[in-house]
């Protein structure tokens, strides 16, 4: 299987060895270097309706970057858009779903499948979501968040409600609910209100037992910061 490992201490680099013909695939426009025994292709994986789902559910390209030893054993080096942390997650008997944009790489025993959850239960009882991305089969896929990275970990009976934008990833047998509000369940209105009055988006709220990836920045505030200098 391809190796991942992660140089670096600030805005690593993830870099990939592989014997001949083993592949990995990555996010569009994430190969930085490679050497020359290795291709790299772009290809719609799993099909055009995958990728048109990918791309609402994690903000991926529509195209992924494949890329394989054909020529012999090869090295690459990768790096996700925003600058932060990398973390390497094993995939298998565990399973994740994926934030917004986190997703770099992952070896090619690795899929990503992407599910609806109910509109009406976002919006109206504080609770469900729209698209979530969860990983299947075996292998590595790593992700990236803006800043650092840090791993908390819920245990029953014992909630924790986080910022949707600081959310990296999650184990998938983790219960979760997306909500406009930290508050109780109020409707669409009182929780939008509440929203908007506290200074917080949308956030989630992981009961149950595993471990949440979160990240120490928030790449929309960022944005928003950007947009009010430029205004000035």
């Amino acid at each position: 299987m391809p190796v991942f490992t992660i140089t670096g201490d600030v805005d690593p680099f993830l870099h990939v060895s592989m014997r001949q013909g083993e592949k990995i695939y990555c996010e569009s426009g994430a190969m930085v270097m490679m050497e020359a025994a290795l291709d790299l292709k772009g290809k719609i994986t799993g099909g055009i309706g995958a990728a048109i789902m990918r791309r609402f559910a994690n903000g991926e390209s529509f195209f992924q970057q494949h890329i394989e030893a054909v020529r012999g054993d090869g090295d690459c080096l990768l790096s996700p858009t925003l600058p932060g942390a990398l973390q390497t997650l094993d995939t298998g008997n565990q399973q994740y779903m994926l934030s917004d944009g986190a997703f770099v790489a992952a070896t090619s025993g690795v899929e990503l499948k992407v599910r609806t959850q109910s509109l009406g239960n976002a919006l109206f009882a504080g609770s469900g979501g729209f698209f979530v991305t969860e990983t299947s089969g075996v292998g590595q896929v790593v992700v990236s968040g803006f800043g650092s990275i840090s791993q908390l970990e819920v245990e029953p009976g014992r909630d924790i409600i986080i910022d949707n934008s600081h959310v990296v990833a999650w184990d998938s047998a983790l219960h979760h609910e997306i909500s406009v509000t930290t508050g109780g369940n109020s409707g669409f209105l009182s929780n939008l209100v509440n929203s908007q009055t506290s200074g917080e988006g949308v956030v989630l709220r992981f009961s149950g037992k595993g471990k949440v990836l979160i990240c120490s920045r928030n790449s929309a505030s960022l944005q928003a910061w950007l947009m009010r200098q430029s205004a000035s």
